[in-house]
């Protein structure tokens, strides 16, 4: 359940973003006491994922609004579903209508995006993890869908794990230091991960103390060797435009984790519609 002070900021800087000084369009046709039902309509198969922020954004237009969701977070929902309701006031449910539902399918597309991948992964102990690779503002959101999915968060930002990448070893001179480094400056329940570019310095990470190492882009062979290299002296995660077709030759090897950026940079919206009853 998202409990965050950021969702209440992102749904009133969203409303902001689209109402302006005023719905004209809706404001000219319909007088505040006209009322209605509308009905939200799965139009592809999906995950639904974003129910608190669709209810958040009406009830901010308007507290007399009622929201009725009747599947929750994760529900798998075939295409051609009615899946809720909103009642109350047509001019208020007009105007936060596209709001609503661009965080419906957002958030939706992300989770069912993510459970795609996790399905490959069923009978294996590897773990999906998504990245920082997000929408500015919306991480909060995105890691939720990732989670809503069946996938794993990663550190959700700068400020709650220790990664070590390519350009901190390069200005640190070296893994061996940087890991050095951190390892005086931390507690010592926090794991250190540090981003591998080759062999090389994956013998010298594992040799360093690193808890994690993410094989950057590494070929299936060079993976094989890694894992042999690495031999459960730590975890090991793959990590570098990993395509849904990849999973299924990676899964193979003995690792730890797969994170994937595509969970959220390249996943697609889902099809929701909002339309009124008779």
């Amino acid at each position: 359940m998202l409990k965050n002070y950021l969702v209440e900021k992102l749904v009133e800087l969203s409303l902001l973003e689209d109402i302006g000084h005023g719905d004209i369009t809706t404001e000219a046709i319909f007088d505040e006491n006209t009322k209605g039902t509308f009905y939200f309509w799965a139009k592809e198969d999906t995950i639904l994922c974003g129910s608190e922020m669709a209810k958040k954004v009406f009830t901010t237009l308007d507290n007399n609004i009622i929201v009725e969701i009747d599947y929750p977070d994760g529900k798998f929902i075939k295409e051609n579903t009615c899946f809720g309701k909103v009642k109350g006031k047509i001019a208020s449910i007009l105007t936060g209508e596209r709001t609503a539902l661009n965080f419906l399918q957002r958030m939706s597309g992300i989770a069912t995006n993510t459970n795609r991948y996790v399905k490959k992964l069923s009978e294996t102990n590897i773990k999906i993890l998504d990245t920082r690779k997000t929408t500015p503002g919306h991480r909060v959101l995105e890691k939720y869908a990732v989670k809503t999915g069946g996938g794993n968060n990663h550190r959700f930002g700068l400020f709650d794990g220790v990664m070590i990448k390519d350009n901190h070893v390069d200005a640190a001179g070296g893994i061996t230091n940087a890991v050095k480094k951190v390892r005086g400056s931390i507690p010592s329940t926090v794991k250190i991960e540090v981003e591998i570019r080759n062999l090389r310095e994956l013998e010298e990470a594992v040799d360093a103390g690193a808890d994690i190492v993410m094989l950057d882009n590494f070929n299936k062979d060079t993976i094989k060797e890694a894992c042999n290299i690495v031999d459960k002296r730590a975890k090991i995660e793959l990590s570098g435009g990993i395509t849904l077709t990849a999973i299924d030759q990676l899964k193979l090897y003995d690792i730890d984790y797969i994170s994937v950026g595509a969970l959220t940079h390249s996943a697609g919206n889902i099809d929701i519609s909002l339309k009124i009853g008779d």
